[in-house]
């Protein structure tokens, strides 16, 4: 079985290892755990006919204290970029991020995630801001888990391309 990494980037708080959660356990919980460092989580997929194993690595979240750790993010097959719509500060992250890991690591496949789409009354986060970048951009809600599922295989598929 083939095996790929790919690591979940964003701001802290923005919802990264719940979407995780989500994905491979299916639950959500309403408490706020800060992962310090790498959380790895693996769940095994099947994308057409091909079946696929996914390492999920949780990395810590980055703000003004704490910088993203890019070596994690050596042999990733891709990433998935992590955003709060309730914090418009988070698409800004996001795009700081995407940059720092193309220039250090090259173009890995990835996907801007939309998360909280079950508070879209209250997002900050602009639908002409996402547009802006061209991405393959997904709206999700660890919570309801809404668009989760779809979000992983999506990358899953482009990384078998």
């Amino acid at each position: 079985m083939l095996k790929k990494k790919i690591c979940m980037v964003g701001q802290f708080g923005v919802g990264k290892t719940s979407l995780v959660r989500r994905f491979v356990e299916s639950i959500f919980d309403e408490r706020y755990l800060t992962t310090i460092g790498v959380k790895i989580d693996r769940k095994d997929v099947t994308v057409g006919s091909e079946s696929v194993t996914l390492m999920l690595w949780d990395l810590a979240g980055e703000d003004d204290l704490a910088q993203l750790n890019v070596s994690h993010l050596r042999g990733a097959s891709g990433y998935i970029l992590v955003v709060d719509g309730c914090r418009a500060a988070s698409l800004n992250k996001a795009v700081e991020l995407q940059r720092r890991i193309a220039g250090q690591l090259g173009p890995l496949p990835f996907v801007l995630v939309l998360n909280k789409a079950d508070l879209r009354d209250r997002w900050e986060v602009q639908d002409t801001a996402v547009a802006e970048h061209g991405w393959p951009t997904f709206e999700t809600s660890a919570k309801a888990g809404s668009g989760v599922e779809e979000m992983f295989l999506a990358l899953a598929g482009k990384l078998l391309q």
